[in-house]
């Protein structure tokens, strides 16, 4: 897991499987924009060295103050320049939502990924999100019904996989390159506790592997143990995160 670990680039994986639909670049910093629709669409994405920190920063408030949005970064160890963590942190950016990646390989053919657990019956991978998966999504992972729409464009901005088991547990895959990240596992609350969510888990990896993805990864809330179990069971380990500072 070494090898896998090393490859690991959070912040080029996730922009690329949850793209914004807008961003601007100020010298290496990626400004994106969704309509305020997830943070991880919201949020600065901290690559490289714009020039005076403080200024910088005072330029990310009005961009997104124009935009009616508070100012959010996403940090990871990558973030630079360095010391940017501290930097927001003294002007009162609070740390939010604390993130696990975790990942794992994929070494075997379709099947293997399942580490035995049977196969997926029921479940079914498409192309594309019906409207059963996105109501099913937003109702467990949305705010507002007319944000919909929005989330729906930054989903379908790339190829992915959205996996659909008995209309109340789904979830999504994109394949890059090599990895296949793990994206939208949500289950109706009603159908909780019944083993879906590895159900669905098991499709997309499998989906993933027979596309030549040979390492999957996925993001998990440092807090959200239920999930962590979950993942843990699948045979992810954790390789690294992030967390944002909003103003």
């Amino acid at each position: 897991m070494n090898g896998a670990n090393a490859d690991l680039n959070v912040d080029d994986l996730v922009a690329a499987a949850w793209p914004a639909p807008y961003s601007q670049n100020i010298g290496g910093w990626v400004l994106r924009h969704a309509a305020g629709v997830t943070k991880r669409a919201n949020s600065v994405l901290p690559a490289g060295d714009p020039g005076p920190l403080d200024t910088s920063i005072d330029q990310v408030e009005r961009f997104y103050a124009g935009l009616g949005q508070p100012a959010v970064f996403s940090v990871t160890g990558r973030a630079r320049p360095a010391g940017l963590d501290e930097r927001l942190a003294a002007r009162g950016y609070a740390r939010v939502d604390p993130t696990l990646a975790m990942i794992r390989e994929l070494d075997g053919p379709p099947g293997v990924a399942r580490d035995g657990a049977g196969a997926p019956d029921g479940v079914v991978v498409g192309g594309e999100p019906s409207r059963e998966w996105l109501d099913l999504w937003w109702s467990v992972d949305g705010r507002y019904p007319e944000q919909l729409p929005m989330a729906e464009k930054i989903l379908t901005g790339v190829s992915a996989g959205y996996a659909m088991l008995d209309g109340v547990a789904a979830g999504r895959a994109v394949p890059q390159g090599e990895w296949l990240g793990i994206y939208a596992m949500a289950v109706a609350p009603e159908a909780r506790r019944r083993g879906l969510a590895r159900r669905v888990l098991a499709a997309l990896l499998d989906w993933g592997h027979a596309r030549g993805c040979r390492r999957a990864y996925l993001l998990v809330v440092e807090g959200n143990t239920a999930a962590r179990a979950l993942y843990d069971g699948a045979g992810f380990t954790v390789a690294g995160g992030y967390h944002y500072r909003v103003k």
